[in-house]
């Protein structure tokens, strides 16, 4: 009986391994993924971690060194499925994005905020001027987007997500290979989803999907070359500085988007100082006040070593 436990568990691992495909033009850096995984060792990173009713979960790390010819991939448990917090708002972003590119809206349509979207009731960022969004406030799309990226706003985020609609973005994150990464829940309460959403399983994203979403930027490869440059001019523009920013030089440039909730605490961006280059995706199953200083140190540690290799 052990042993048809044992064949149904690996089975299923097989099964779970298949979902994520590695993009064949990333070339696999096992010396990266070892350093990484010695990086994870010494902050503690490298166990599993109770999140409370979620269970058992692992982090997700996956990192892109953009230092040579060919783009080198390496990370750990890099297809670990895991809830993304507002990382996710990032994917709402890029389908506004497409459908602006398509003619199907303008970055200054004007949109009418309503209940039960406008939740927000504290800034996540407290020295931000602007005002929390009311019901029925008229805002253009393209302030909704600057306010759900930069100060990561929900009430932006649910709007947003209503006007793109989740089908369209899941359809986007398909065409890309990103199964599995599908937008299906709102920054709201079930009792408030829409029908058919207030059942559906929470969003998942993994490490690789959020670094690759990343590198399509970087090469300007996400629906076309203006929809990457807007998404890295609103990720230039992040407001939250507090995780994997406060590890870097202040000559980096870090094009990020951030996200926290309970268990979570994550940070996914393209660093970008001369001659270092990469990109970071880190999702760690950590409250805040946990996980702060162990991005601090990850940062420090994943920059020196790609600077040391961008010199040899």
């Amino acid at each position: 009986m052990r042993t048809i436990l044992v064949l149904l568990l690996f089975s299923f691992q097989l099964t779970f391994s298949q979902q994520v495909t590695i993009p064949s033009y990333y070339q696999i850096d096992n010396e990266l993924s070892q350093e990484l995984h010695q990086i994870l060792v010494e902050l503690e990173l490298d166990g599993n971690f109770d999140v409370g009713e979620d269970g058992i979960e692992q982090i997700s790390l996956a990192v892109i060194d953009l230092t040579s010819e060919q783009p080198k991939l390496g990370g750990i448990c890099y297809d670990n499925f895991i809830y993304p917090a507002s990382v996710y708002k990032m994917y709402v972003a890029s389908e506004i994005l497409n459908q602006i590119s398509h003619g199907k809206l303008s970055l200054y349509d004007f949109y009418i905020t309503k209940e039960p979207n406008t939740v927000d009731k504290t800034k996540e960022i407290e020295t931000d001027p602007r005002p929390l969004l009311k019901n029925g406030d008229t805002v253009t799309v393209n302030y909704l987007l600057d306010l759900m990226i930069t100060r990561s706003d929900n009430s932006a985020a649910n709007c947003l997500i209503d006007i793109s609609q989740r089908p369209n973005i899941d359809s986007l994150l398909h065409s890309y290979g990103w199964y599995g990464s599908e937008v299906t829940r709102k920054f709201l309460s079930r009792k408030y989803e829409d029908s058919g959403y207030d059942t559906i399983r929470g969003t998942e994203t993994c490490a690789l999907h959020a670094a690759d979403f990343m590198y399509k930027i970087y090469t300007n490869s996400l629906v076309n070359h203006w929809a990457s440059q807007q998404m890295k001019t609103l990720l230039g523009r992040q407001l939250d500085k507090s995780k994997l920013a406060t590890g870097l030089p202040p000559t980096a440039m870090f094009y990020h988007k951030t996200g926290w909730f309970s268990y979570w605490t994550h940070d996914v961006g393209i660093v970008d100082d001369g001659d270092v280059k990469y990109i970071i995706a880190c999702f760690m199953p950590l409250e805040e006040e946990l996980a702060l200083p162990k991005f601090k140190v990850l940062s420090e540690k994943v920059y020196e070593f790609i600077s040391n290799r961008s010199e040899n």
